[in-house]
């Protein structure tokens, strides 16, 4: 499974026919203006009703009638559905290009957006809810990053509120004895794979087009993280696990899962 919450715009644009030496970069702003600029082109399959109805259904459940909040928000694919619903939403993010674009869009106007590291900023008022989906949380690229995401959480919510968290299981079964890559797409003019460090806890994500006889790269670094490791940093930030799902329509987690939908409670 391909790691999400990340870019698939434009990273470098080389010939075709120049790139045997071409080596991947990653680089520092993975959200720049390129990027936000075809980043819902590039995830159309994301805005299909079949998918993000159950996300927003979901999410709207635990909402009710209280505030939430949306950290990595982007361009509002989430949000505003849920606004649609009547439901308040503030969003961070640490990328203005794509707050743009959020801003843009009919309703978008009606979301509160802070910009700055969701991992740390913190916003005014209480929430109901807190989410953070589309594997997002690997976006913070190491363990301390992710620990101090959960505190922040738990201080923004009220007693009760629910943090829900969308993220893949890593595709370490996929690996063979000393091998790193995990391929996800391949097809005439893309080229999708992953690439493992085991011992980092650490991937980066790749993503090769071929368009109009151009190379367009990008690659991103994350964090992959497991659910029980999950589990344990909400334990520290006072809050319980509640529910664990396979998929947004609430089909069982199992063993083969490749991703899982967890919900904890503020409980301290």
């Amino acid at each position: 499974m391909a790691v999400c919450g990340r870019p698939e715009g434009i990273g470098s644009v080389r010939p075709v026919q120049d790139t045997e030496d071409y080596r991947p970069v990653v680089p520092d702003d993975h959200f720049s203006e390129r990027v936000a600029e075809k980043y819902d082109e590039s995830l159309q399959d994301m805005f299909r009703p079949d998918v993000l109805d159950p996300t927003v259904d979901f999410l709207a459940e635990l909402a009710g009638n209280g505030p939430a909040l949306e950290l990595g928000i982007g361009t509002g694919r989430v949000a505003l559905p849920l606004v649609e619903r009547g439901i308040s939403v503030h969003g961070i993010d640490l990328s203005p290009a794509m707050v743009e674009r959020l801003r843009a869009k009919p309703g978008g106007d009606a979301v509160e957006v802070t910009i700055g590291d969701f991992a740390t900023t913190r916003v005014e008022g209480g929430f109901f809810l807190a989410y953070l989906v589309f594997n997002t949380i690997t976006n913070l690229t190491t363990q301390d990053a992710q620990v101090e995401c959960f505190a922040n959480v738990a201080q923004h919510l009220e007693p009760g509120g629910r943090f829900v968290i969308e993220n893949f299981i890593p595709a370490l079964h996929r690996l063979q004895p000393g091998e790193k890559v995990v391929p996800i797409q391949m097809t005439p003019t893309r080229l999708d794979f992953d690439e493992y460090d085991v011992v980092s806890q650490t991937l980066v994500s790749h993503h090769y087009r071929v368009v109009e006889g151009q190379l367009e790269v990008m690659s991103t670094p994350h964090r992959f993280v497991w659910p029980s490791e999950l589990d344990l940093m909400a334990r520290h930030a006072g809050m319980t696990l509640r529910e664990r799902w396979a998929t947004w329509t609430r089909e069982p987690f199992t063993s083969t899962s490749p991703s899982h939908i967890s919900v904890w409670e503020k409980t301290t």
